[in-house]
C-alpha cells in the first residue's frame, strides 16, 4: 500500500510543553496538561488530558522534549538546513519515525514528517514563536467563541 501524505499550514506557538497551534480547520490550545480543540466545522471545542502518545500525534512539536527518550537519532546537513531523522526504539509507538527539518542559522524548525504505522504526514510551519509569550496563549477562552458548544471529554 502507498503512504498517504497529509498536510497541514498554520502557525503554532510553544513555550516549554505548552503549545497553541492555528490551523485553517482548527486551534489546538495545550497548558501542560488540558488541551482544548476548536473546530471551526462545527463550532465545537473539545476538551481533553491528552497522553504522551496522543500530545505526539496532536502536536509533533513535542519532539522538542520527547526526542530524548525512546529515539535513536541522527543529523545531517540539507543545504541550509539540518535534517533530524528519529526512530523510535519500539515501534509500536505512535510516533515511530520522524524528519525535522530546522534551520541551520536560526534553529526554527520548517517541516516534520511523521510516520504513525505506514502512513506519513509532513506538517510544514510557519509562524514559528518560541519566546516571551503569555500563558494565556495556551488556555481557551471562552469569550472569543461565544456560540461554540463546549464537549468535555475528560
Amino acid at each position: 500500500s502507498s503512504p498517504k501524505y497529509g498536510s497541514a499550514s498554520g502557525t503554532i506557538t510553544i513555550k516549554g510543553n505548552k503549545f497553541n497551534a492555528r490551523t485553517p480547520e482548527a486551534i489546538v490550545w495545550y497548558n501542560g496538561k488540558t488541551q482544548w480543540t476548536y473546530m471551526k466545522k462545527t463550532n465545537e471545542v473539545n476538551v481533553s488530558n491528552p497522553t504522551q502518545a496522543k500530545q505526539m500525534s496532536m502536536n509533533p512539536y513535542t519532539f522538542i522534549h520527547i526526542y530524548k527518550t525512546g529515539y535513536k537519532s541522527t543529523l545531517k546537513t540539507v543545504g541550509s538546513n539540518y535534517q533530524v531523522h528519529l526512530v523510535a526504539n519500539n515501534q509500536k509507538r505512535t510516533v515511530a519515525e520522524m524528519y525535522i527539518t530546522i534551520n541551520k542559522n536560526t534553529h526554527v524548525p520548517s517541516q516534520v514528517k511523521m510516520r504513525q504505522g505506514s502512513t506519513w504526514s509532513t506538517i510544514d510551519i510557519s509562524g514559528f514563536k518560541a519566546k516571551g509569550i503569555s500563558n494565556n496563549s495556551f488556555v481557551f477562552n471562552s469569550k472569543e467563541f461565544p456560540g461554540a458548544e463546549v464537549i468535555d471529554l475528560r
